[in-house]
């Protein structure tokens, strides 16, 4: 069976590809909790105006959004939704960079560090 995610079948426009979802899954193992989710999330900040922020969470908020990716629920609060619909998240390793990464076609701009946009 093929793991293959679109972002044009999620409720909140946010799509998770497989290694991202494959990292995710071995920090929640590592965390020994269940009950924990992938929120993903935009706050006012950074050098271009706006900040990304991705963190486990186990509460879920009035408004969420919130879809499993095979076994990894990602939620997305009702504010973002729109600043981050048709984003995708991936999970880079490699020997220059390890981490997480969004791809936001509603990014008109980011800051050169790449953490913030507007």
């Amino acid at each position: 069976m093929t793991d293959t995610i679109t972002t044009s079948t999620t409720a909140h426009g946010v799509g998770l590809s497989d290694a991202a979802a494959t990292k995710v899954k071995s920090l929640l193992n590592q965390e020994g909790r269940d009950d924990l989710r992938l929120r993903v999330a935009v706050q006012p900040g950074g050098c271009s105006g706006l900040i990304y922020q991705l963190y486990f969470d186990e509460r879920m908020l009035d408004g969420d959004a919130t879809v499993d990716f095979d076994g990894v629920e990602v939620i997305v609060d009702k504010m973002s939704v729109p600043y981050l619909d048709g984003a995708s998240i991936d999970f880079e390793d490699t020997i220059q960079k390890q981490g997480f990464t969004i791809d936001n076609p509603n990014a008109s701009g980011s800051c050169a560090c790449g953490d913030s946009f507007h």
